[in-house]
Formats: structure tokens, C-alpha cells, sequence
């Protein structure tokens, strides 16, 4: 029986995808106990760039190539899901590299505590570019920076995972519906909808299941270019709004008094002639001030989803 299946879900990324699948075939783990599923969901790609990687794995014994036309990132996880019969299911980045005992550590953590459904490891950056000045530790959760440091253990509330490095019990993640498509992203990166992990650990911690952070699972996940931009970040924390008001709108609703009292503290901090929506795109080096201003472009968003009907004088 397989112990556990890794995958590998990606859309038009063949440039860095050698490395990710060189990082898995590379385990030091019995061969036999695991299977790699990439999961291919680049357009027209069994005729072009992916039928050529196809081949050039073939003869890989545990590894099945798939394309796979729906789009989506949470329809290629599931589609994976759906195909192995493994008691486990791990899923990284096509842009990751895993450290050689990776899924021997998540393996293990599995089999350290009782009723385990869910494992996180860490996230470690590769830096395309220096990391500018206004990036601090408080902002790489959102480039899938992931270490909260410390032994193996299970996880906190407020320890969270990412998707870059997260595996699941396949019976669990089945019964919990797998990924939901409305959430989670979309071709080539447009679309920066995110929580459809989020929503699977809810199920499973309701469901009487632990969540086990594994530090000595470890991958490398490059960061690049053009999401050490300001504008990006901008982009992310909207997204993110939309993607918590589409999970639970009714939880990001009750939040519309604290978001409009944010916002109106946010826009009064800033020069009389900035207190427009120009100041939520003022360019800033200084961590805090960028910080605050995501916080407020946040909660702009949350406003505007929910139909808020202004920020008039009281």
C-alpha cells in the first residue's frame, strides 16, 4: 500500500518545474511507499511544452504526469486527490524544492500523535531579488514564508500553514469535500484568491483532528520579482478580503465597524490632499506605514464588498 503521494500541481512554469520534481524523485524514502502526481494545467499542454516532460519522465517508476484542462489550482489538487489510493497526500509549489528528508519528516509526523489529520512543515525563502526595505517578517506570510520555529509539535490556533508545504489524511481531505473551486487561484496568476486550505483545516479541527507543524519538513520556495512589489502586496491583501468575504461572508460582515474605523484613522494620518484613494497607493520604504496601509486597503475592500454605503461625517 502507498504510504503517501506527493504532488505537484503547475500552469506553464517549466522553467523552475525540473527542479521541484528532481527535489521529489530525490527523496530518501522507500521508493515503493510513495507516488508523484504533477498535475499539468498549462493550456494545450499535452501537445506542446508538457509532452515533451512527459517523456522526459516516463521512466520514472512513481511518478504519472497528468494534463489536466479544467483551470484552477483547487481542481488540480482535488483531481489529484481523487487518483491516488495513498493514506497521505502532500502538496508543494511548482516554484519549491524539497529537502531530501522532507517526506520522511512529514511521514513521521503523522505517526507521532493521535489522530493527526493535517501536517504543516516550513517554508523557507529563495530570494529572487534583495528583499526591499519595506518587507518585514510581520508581511512574508504572504509570499509563503513559513517558521514558527521550535520542535514538532501540534499547531496553535494561530499557527498557520501554506500550501507551498501542506499534506493532508487523503480520507479526511475526501470527506471534507476536498478544495473548493470557488476559492484558491487560476491560471497564470491574475487571480490571487486564496483560503481554499483554510477552509479544509477548519473542517478538520472541527471534525476532532490535529494540526501537527513539522519544521524539519522543510522546502525552499522561490520568492520572485514581481511579488517583492509594493503594488502586488496592494493586490494580495484585496484579494484576501475577497477571498474571506466569499469563504464566510457573514464572519467579514460583523467586521464592517472595525474596518470603517480603521479606514477613517488610516486616511487621517496622511497630508489633507493624500485623504482620497491616492493615499491608499502612496509609495513608502518605512515597514510599519506600509504595513498600516495594506491593514486599511483590507478593510476598504471588506467595505466595499459588503455595500457600505460611504464614510460620511457622523
Amino acid at each position: 500500500m502507498l504510504k503517501i503521494a506527493v504532488t505537484i500541481c503547475t500552469y506553464n512554469r517549466y522553467d523552475l518545474l525540473p527542479k521541484a520534481i528532481d527535489s521529489l524523485i530525490a527523496q530518501a524514502f522507500p521508493q515503493d511507499e510513495y507516488e508523484i502526481l504533477v498535475i499539468d494545467n498549462t493550456p494545450n499542454a499535452e501537445v506542446g511544452e508538457g509532452k515533451k516532460f512527459k517523456n522526459k519522465y516516463a521512466n520514472i517508476k512513481n511518478l504519472n504526469y497528468v494534463f489536466e484542462k479544467t483551470a484552477g489550482l483547487s481542481n488540480a489538487r482535488n483531481v489529484a486527490m481523487s487518483m491516488t489510493t495513498a493514506q497521505y497526500i502532500s502538496y508543494i509549489d511548482d516554484d519549491a524544492i524539497a529537502l531530501e528528508n522532507w517526506l520522511s519528516n512529514v511521514v513521521a509526523a503523522f505517526e507521532s500523535y493521535e489522530n493527526v489529520g493535517v501536517v504543516g512543515g516550513k517554508i523557507a525563502p529563495m530570494w529572487e531579488i534583495e528583499r526591499p526595505l519595506w518587507l518585514s517578517d510581520q508581511l512574508t506570510g504572504h509570499v509563503s514564508v513559513v517558521d514558527w520555529g521550535g520542535q514538532l509539535r501540534i499547531a496553535t490556533d494561530e499557527e498557520w500553514f501554506a500550501g507551498a508545504n501542506i499534506s493532508f489524511r487523503r480520507d479526511l481531505l475526501l470527506k471534507s469535500g476536498g478544495f473548493s473551486t470557488s476559492l484558491g487561484r487560476v491560471g497564470s496568476g491574475n487571480s490571487l484568491m486564496s483560503n481554499e486550505e483554510v477552509e479544509v483545516l477548519k473542517y478538520i479541527k472541527k471534525s476532532g483532528f490535529n494540526a501537527v507543524y513539522a519544521p524539519g519538513a522543510c522546502v525552499d520556495h522561490l520568492v520572485e520579482k514581481k511579488r517583492l512589489r509594493r503594488d502586488w502586496f496592494r493586490r494580495r491583501v484585496a484579494w484576501q478580503a475577497t477571498s474571506d468575504f466569499i469563504m464566510d461572508a457573514e464572519v467579514t460582515e460583523a467586521r464592517i465597524p472595525e474596518c470603517l474605523k480603521n479606514v477613517k484613522a488610516y486616511l487621517s494620518s496622511l497630508p489633507p490632499l493624500q485623504r482620497n484613494l491616492q493615499g491608499f497607493y502612496k509609495a513608502t520604504n518605512v515597514p510599519g506605514e506600509f504595513i498600516w496601509q495594506l491593514g486599511a486597503i483590507y478593510d476598504f475592500t471588506v467595505l466595499t464588498l459588503a455595500g457600505f454605503e460611504g464614510l460620511e461625517d457622523e
